[in-house]
């Protein structure tokens, strides 16, 4: 009996001492958590006040396109089509494709 006693003592030692060691690099990794996302916020406000700046040189001298993030802007496809050739080139109108015959 006295043996068991002091092997499970042994063993619960040895967990106390796992754990400890285990709750000092939790510890230490949620501190090194907590500094990388500082880092990161910094760098997404930094980010976003160049980009605010950059938008605002941007549209105050009238480049859209910078403005934009220097994207070229995308048609309007619901816009009216007016004149010959409005429909892309495409004058005729669309037939249905014949339907392939399955064997049975």
């Amino acid at each position: 009996m006295d043996r068991l006693n002091a092997k499970l003592y042994l063993q619960n030692c040895f967990i106390m001492k796992e754990n400890e060691r285990l709750r000092k690099k939790a510890l230490l990794l949620n501190h090194e958590n907590q500094a990388l996302l500082t880092e990161l916020k910094q760098r997404i406000a930094k980010t976003a006040a160049a980009a605010a700046t950059n938008n605002g040189n941007a549209k105050s001298n009238g480049n859209v396109a910078a403005a934009a993030g220097n994207r070229t802007p995308i048609p309007d496809l619901n816009a009216a089509a007016t004149g010959p050739g409005a429909h892309g080139g495409h004058e005729k109108a669309a037939s249905p494709k014949p339907k392939k015959a399955v064997a049975n």
